[in-house]
């Protein structure tokens, strides 16, 4: 298989190799966007639309009645129990070489697939997760609830598990020297495996829904997809801004989406000509890429949690605040994912569907996809790919201004409604010119 040799397992996508046009245009339009968007939102939307919003259309009856069906549920259980026992097998009795697809699977269609899954069709990680499967069978076994196992989970703790989680696994993609070794996938994965399934017996699925670091991205994630649940728990239809509105601000949130957008912020940066240079010159080149990382995440929290702490809300103290603002960086989260990685995905994406026909290297063709070619047809229409991954980084962030609009309106004193928004829209700008810069620097 030729593409073999070339299988990026670092990943990244081309920056500036794909990127045919103008950076100062492509930042000052973007600039512009958001400046005149606020303007708008701030004459024209006087009143909350999404805030409080839990109700939808009713979803087709056809499709609620299977989604809501216990076979079906059932039925999403066994797959994703099969994936992994899969994963596992590739993972612990395939070869150390490249051309084992549990590189691909872990880094590429785990990590990265798992937005546009969500987006489509909803938290499909916890529909999937075989840790929700484990809780569901201790419950049965028990009599007690799935979601509230033996011990109680401490709600002070939030997200902060998920959080550190997440960082652990971008930890372990970017900066690890290793993280090509067949050894250290297998220490990550029996160590997520064995910390989510104590945890789904200890306290159940509540356990698994604040700290499961996938979960909780994936989660996150369908809150933009259109699918959702009213009070009453039936499927509804809803704008998904209105979704993204019932985002609980559970302790963490914040940290949550600082480490997906600084890591990914990290990565574009790492892949710069400038950090290449400079890092190869370094005494220490993997300590200065631990502090880069950590560097980006801490930046991120910190300029948005400044910015949003800086005018007060009635009721809430100021340490409080950027929790209930964190949802509108879900938008700008999903839009620079997929600006950064739309042809990591759809090209490494194939080549790893195509070796989990052999997941042991033996030249074996189980799935029937071994012959398969690989369609570079992305890569082939560069001035394409620029524009969406442009579209993609201001659609998030214009979605990120509307969501932050409508929830300083319904928390905000009155007086406070415009001028309280102006260090979270300079801190918007600031992430969306410095990510088109990175993204085009790469």
């Amino acid at each position: 298989m030729p593409f073999v040799d070339d299988l990026p397992l670092a990943h990244g996508v081309g920056g500036a190799k794909d990127l045919p046009i103008s950076t100062e245009l492509a930042i000052a339009g973007a600039v512009a966007a958001l400046t005149i968007s606020f303007t708008i939102l701030a004459v024209a939307w006087r009143q909350p639309r999404y805030e409080g919003r839990t109700s939808g259309r009713p979803a087709p009856a056809a499709l609620a009645a299977v989604v809501d069906a216990a076979w079906f549920r059932v039925a999403l259980r066994v797959l994703g129990l099969l994936l992994t026992a899969y994963t596992a097998v590739a993972a612990y009795a395939g070869k150390d070489l490249l051309i084992n697809p549990v590189f691909g699977m872990f880094y590429v269609l785990w990590w990265v697939g798992i937005v546009p899954a969500s987006l489509l069709l909803g938290p499909v990680w916890r529909a999937l997760s075989p840790f929700r499967a484990v809780a569901w069978l201790v419950g049965r076994l028990t009599g007690r609830d799935p979601d509230q196992g033996w011990l109680r989970y401490p709600e002070r703790l939030g997200l902060w598990p998920a959080a550190l989680g997440l960082y652990a696994f971008v930890w372990m993609e970017l900066v690890f020297p290793h993280n090509a070794e067949l050894s250290a996938v297998q220490a990550w994965g029996t160590t997520y495996a064995v910390l989510m399934t104590a945890g789904a017996v200890l306290f159940g699925g509540r356990f698994l829904e604040r700290a499961d670091p996938f979960e909780v991205y994936s989660s996150l994630v369908a809150r933009l997809s259109v699918w959702g649940r009213d009070d009453a728990g039936a499927l509804v239809v809803r704008s998904p801004l209105a979704n993204l509105a019932t985002l609980p601000a559970l302790p963490g949130l914040t940290a949550v989406v600082a480490v997906l957008f600084g890591s990914t912020g990290f990565d574009s940066f790492s892949g710069s000509a400038r950090w290449l240079s400079f890092a190869q010159r370094a005494d220490h080149p993997d300590l200065l890429k631990n502090l880069a990382l950590l560097a980006f995440v801490l930046t991120v929290g910190l300029v948005f949690g400044v910015a949003t702490a800086m005018t007060p809300a009635p009721g809430l103290r100021r340490t409080d605040v950027p929790g209930r603002f964190a949802h509108s960086m879900v938008p700008i989260v999903v839009g620079y994912v997929f600006a950064h990685y739309l042809s990591y995905l759809v090209q490494v994406g194939q080549q790893t569907v195509i070796l989990m026909s052999d997941p042991l290297s033996t030249g074996a063709n189980l799935l029937g996809t071994t012959n398969l070619p690989v369609n570079y047809w992305l890569s082939y229409h560069p001035s394409l790919l620029a524009d969406l991954k442009v579209l993609g980084v201001v659609t998030g962030h214009l979605l990120g201004v509307v969501a932050a609009h409508d929830r300083a309106i319904a928390l905000l004193r009155r007086r406070d409604q415009l001028t309280g928004q102006l260090p979270l829209l300079l801190a918007m700008v600031a992430f969306t010119a410095g990510g088109l810069y990175l993204l085009f620097s790469a």
